[in-house]
Formats: C-alpha cells, sequence, structure tokens
C-alpha cells in the first residue's frame, strides 16, 4: 500500500515519505521509585548482617549517600510486612510515581 505523508520541519522544505507513520507506543512502566529504595533498605541491611560493611555510615561512603538520607531508606524497614510487598510491587507508569516518598515519611514518624 502507498501511504504518503508530510512532514513539515522548522525552516525546512516538505518532505515526503512512502512509510506508514510509527505506531503509537504503549505506556511505560517501570518499577517506582519507592519500591527501588525499599529494595536498597533490604540490600543493605542484609550486607550490613552479613559483615560486608560495619555499620551505616560504611555503606553512605561506598554509596555517596549522607547517612541522615541513607536512615530514611532504612526507616521503610520498620513498615509492616504487607505494607512492604503492596510497595514493592508499585509501578509508575510513564514517569508518574504512585505518591511521593516525603507523603511515606510522614507516616514513619
Amino acid at each position: 500500500m502507498f501511504v504518503a505523508t508530510i512532514h513539515r520541519e522548522r525552516g525546512r522544505a516538505v518532505r515526503f515519505t512512502t512509510q506508514a507513520p510509527a505506531a503509537p507506543r504503549g505506556p511505560v512502566e517501570r518499577p517506582a521509585k519507592i519500591a527501588s529504595m525499599l529494595a536498597l533498605a533490604h540490600w543493605i541491611d542484609r550486607e550490613i548482617r552479613a559483615g560486608t560493611y560495619a555499620d551505616l555510615a560504611d555503606v553512605a561512603r561506598m554509596l555517596g549517600m549522607s547517612r541522615a538520607r541513607l536512615s530514611q531508606f532504612m526507616g521503610l524497614t520498620f513498615l509492616a510486612p504487607d505494607i512492604q510487598e503492596s510497595l514493592l510491587t508499585l509501578t509508575a507508569v510513564d514517569g508518574r510515581e504512585p505518591f511521593r516518598e516525603k507523603t511515606l515519611r510522614r507516616l514513619l514518624a
């Protein structure tokens, strides 16, 4: 089938192509930031218990983060297991997070 589409570009001539336009892409999904943070907190906890790192300060230096920020991550591990499970399954669709981390931090305080 012959399809002619016209593309106008700023300050340029009209260009004709015989290819059909690309099909629209579906929504892009990725794990939510809060899910990644919780997974990181569990990894850090496991590494400290295994003796790979001495304490949170050691991990903070390795990751290039402040100890205060790392403590915020670690606070997520004190949530109930069913809440943690639901957080780990959250996804961000087209870059839109389900909720902000700051909202969850208020609940942890």
